[in-house]
């Protein structure tokens, strides 16, 4: 049975996209040290249909509350750091960097964002990608949005990276979505939070590029 919600169509603006590029070029954040006391690890997704790698400190959100089962939902331990794995029905309607545009904009109207912003909107390198077997296009867009949390009233800019991988003989979006409120130094004053780190986009891009499909079988009859 496929693991997907319709897509909402929403309108998107248009920008030029450059060339194909990695995700360096998009850095918003400071590099992380290179020392942690936690490793990386691959974990399996949707059922083990699919596996990625996650960074340190990530918590399956799964195990705290219900998930579409169109989505892998992850946690810092100590930030407010999330990232997010979905299987979207692919809308056909809209391609190239527009496709990422109406996916951002989808997003932010599900979180009722108050203020939207795109910054950047690139082409990622199929070679790249553990799933280039089956992407016919990737793309890495960054942006903020305005947004209050549940019972607040004052709205925060948050980060979000997002990476559009286009499976057109699966008929299937696949979103990563990496959210970065601002910091809270607050949270690492407990001695056994200092040796985590907050993530960094190196660690989302460990992510996409580490998407690996196990089992077709997800995504239904073709």
């Amino acid at each position: 049975m496929a693991r997907r919600r319709p897509g909402r169509r929403r309108n998107a603006g248009g920008e030029a996209a450059g060339p194909h590029v990695g995700f360096s070029c998009i850095s918003v954040m400071p590099e992380p040290s290179p020392r942690r006391m936690e490793p990386t690890r691959d974990y399996p997704l949707f059922g083990g249909a699919f596996s990625a790698t996650l960074p340190p400190g990530a918590i399956d959100v799964s195990d705290l509350r219900p998930v579409p089962n169109n989505q892998e939902v992850f946690c810092h331990r100590v930030t407010d750091q999330s990232l997010i794995v979905e299987l979207l029905e692919q809308q056909a309607h809209v391609q190239g960097e527009e496709a990422a545009r109406y996916h951002f904009e989808d997003v932010c109207g599900a979180q009722e964002a108050r203020a939207v912003q795109v910054e950047t909107v690139q082409p990622l390198f199929l070679e790249n990608l553990a799933l280039r077997g089956c992407c016919q296009e990737a793309w890495v867009l960054s942006g903020k949005q305005q947004v209050a949390k549940e019972n607040q009233q004052v709205a925060k800019d948050v980060t979000v990276h997002q990476a559009l991988l286009r499976l057109p003989q699966h008929q299937t979006d696949v979103l990563l979505t990496f959210s970065q409120p601002p910091p809270d130094n607050r949270s690492f004053l407990s001695p056994e939070n200092l040796s985590l780190l907050p993530w960094s986009l190196g660690d989302f891009e460990q992510l996409v590029t580490s998407l690996t499909l196990h089992d077709p079988g997800i995504f239904g009859p073709q």
